[in-house]
């Protein structure tokens, strides 16, 4: 008998202010864009036809009622979203640099997406779950890093197979070596991982990929590991295996909010369709091309919850840049 929900995902759903130019008094201009790298990887994966689910808490408030109802508006199921009547919505505002890049100011001292408890974790939700998948801003604080421990108890209780993703922000860590260490015990936790170069930098002291991902092998055996290059594209290790795909160079791109979330919905998609048994050389190569395309076409949009791309949309990218 299949399971509910192909992924559930725990942790922080909020509101992205990105910039949209200046008023006509010359001041700056930031649009409430819809985000959180867990439910902008679900977003992804609905579009690829999956059926998702979140576990996490907004305020009772106007972005926290907006956050709900965008997130029943795409399809992703929401009976384990708390509100809470006491903290707000977290907020970011993320600054744009010309190529693209972003920088960001976060407002959750605390946010409410801190404070899920972990009794509030419903089991019946992870364990209906194919896939579980989380990353480490439900890692910095109190309560919500026992939630998602108890998720994850809940997940291996299961046999759920787990998914990762850093998603290092180092604005929201009182303390970097703390942060490492919660890195160090996602990557404990799961079967698949998505980490950008600059995380595997971080956690290993390592330039090269090579060396970083051998490192992390050392410790933990995780069968599927990709490293994500910004425009230079990325890479997939499995086993022996190791593939590399350049990126889609967008002459569009406008901001890259959300182009690691999609990349990482495109590997959770691979999980899910082809499993972690078998993996070949071609089927990595897919993979890979499939998730740069995708997560190029996100950089020239606004914003990433709403605006994820169809199949067919990435499809049409790939046969052009063939």
């Amino acid at each position: 008998m299949g399971k509910k929900y192909d992924v559930t995902a725990l942790g922080e759903l909020l509101i992205d202010f990105t910039s949209n130019g200046e008023s006509a008094q010359g001041n700056p201009l930031f649009e409430a864009n819809p985000g959180g790298a867990p439910c902008n990887a679900l977003a992804m994966l609905n579009r690829l036809g999956k059926k998702t689910n979140f576990i996490g808490k907004v305020g009772e408030d106007q972005f926290g009622r907006t956050l709900r109802d965008t997130l029943r508006e795409l399809g992703i199921g929401t009976e384990n979203l708390m509100l809470d009547k006491d903290v707000h919505t977290t907020l970011a505002l993320v600054h744009t640099f010309p190529d693209g890049d972003r920088d960001f100011s976060f407002y959750r001292k605390p946010g409410a997406d801190m404070m899920l408890r972990a009794d509030e974790v419903q089991e019946e939700q992870v364990a209906e779950s194919r896939i579980f998948h989380f990353g480490t801003l439900s890692l910095t604080d109190q309560p919500v890093r026992d939630a998602t421990i108890q998720a994850l108890e809940y997940a291996k209780k299961h046999g759920v197979t787990v998914t990762f993703d850093p998603n290092l922000r180092p604005p929201l860590w009182d303390d970097l070596e703390e942060a490492k260490e919660q890195i160090w015990f996602g990557l404990s936790q799961c079967q698949a991982v998505k980490m950008s170069e600059e995380e595997l930098e971080f956690i290993t002291g390592e330039t090269d990929f090579d060396r970083g991902v051998a490192a992390v092998r050392e410790r933990y055996d995780i069968p599927l590991i990709c490293i994500t290059m910004g425009k230079g594209g990325s890479r997939a290790y499995y086993k022996e295996l190791v593939v590399s795909r350049e990126g889609f160079i967008q002459e569009h791109t406008i901001e890259t909010t959300g182009a690691g979330d999609t990349f990482c919905a495109c590997m959770i998609n691979y999980v899910l369709d082809h499993g972690l048994a078998d993996v070949t050389e071609e089927s990595l190569k897919e993979m890979l091309t499939f998730a740069n395309a995708a997560a190029s076409l996100v950089t020239t949009r606004k914003g990433a919850l709403r605006v994820m791309p169809t199949r067919e949309e990435v499809e049409a990218l790939i046969k052009e840049r063939s």
